[in-house]
């Protein structure tokens, strides 16, 4: 489980969240939304200890975040970031065998029985498995953005953290990156933090939501508690029309254009 309590932080004295609070469970895919600004990327670094609390705290599984090293916390807990660096001329196997190094131990240079077979086995579960010899700069950007999902598959985590995992991807590879998290989350018990720009891919794929506006919480639950017109048009200064999915009956986001919206006043 993790708990996020009074939340307050930001950079150089300059705090970009304040008070935030929630909960997630393991089981669930908790989606981060609002818009540019609000403090989405910034919640992701406090969770992880890219940048200090200035009040409240993180707490991962009952131990609050300033008390766990960096290894133990990769032990709990695998990133996702959005334009993460690779090393172009590594292959996939071994890039996703990086995942194992929070596990190793102190005297153990190389990978072991086991490394490889949770790194094969990651990259089953991504469906990269073929391509396990091809260099990393070899790769179209969804086939790279399902290694970096298996390498943090092979830290064993108990928590997933994606910013933005759909950024730059045609259609075909946001839906298959956002079946494969919702398949880890379900099969796997892989709790799921996930910060997403498109409303609709969140209002499909998450169980609850934070929307952040300002740095602060505006409104959390359910994707039918959160993607409200009223709600979505108060935060993003925009006219929509929220519609339902008519297979999943999910919150479904039309924008409304300027001429539309000229036509209507007519």
């Amino acid at each position: 489980m993790l708990e996020v309590i009074e939340l307050s932080c930001g950079y150089h004295h300059n705090l970009i969240l304040q008070n935030v609070s929630f909960a997630v469970q393991n089981h669930e895919i908790f989606g981060v939304i609002g818009p540019n600004g609000s403090g989405k990327t910034t919640l992701l670094r406090a969770l992880t200890k890219v940048i200090k609390p200035g009040r409240g705290k993180v707490v991962w599984d009952g131990n609050e975040l300033s008390e766990l090293s960096l290894k133990d916390l990769a032990r709990k807990v695998a990133v996702v970031s959005q334009g993460a660096r690779y090393e172009p001329h590594v292959t996939i196997e071994n890039f996703v065998l990086f995942g194992r190094i929070p596990h190793r131990t102190r005297f153990q240079f190389f990978e072991n029985s086991r490394d490889l077979e949770l790194a094969e086995r990651a990259m089953e579960q991504t469906g990269i498995l073929h391509l396990r010899d091809r260099m990393m700069n070899n790769l179209s950007g969804g086939e790279r953005q399902l290694a970096f999902i298996a390498r943090a598959l092979c830290q064993e985590p108990g928590f997933l953290l994606l910013d933005e995992p759909t950024a730059h991807l045609d259609i075909t590879h946001q839906v298959e990156v956002l079946d494969l998290i919702r398949r880890l989350n379900r099969n796997s018990s892989i709790g799921v933090v996930v910060v997403l720009h498109d409303l609709n891919y969140a209002s499909e794929y998450c169980d609850q939501l934070v929307l952040l506006r300002r740095g602060e919480v505006y409104r959390s639950g359910r994707p039918d508690e959160v993607l409200t017109y009223q709600i979505i048009e108060e935060v993003y200064q925009t006219t929509v029309v929220v519609s339902r999915n008519p297979l999943s009956s999910k919150p479904y986001v039309l924008v409304v254009s300027e001429e539309e919206k000229r036509k209507n006043r007519e």
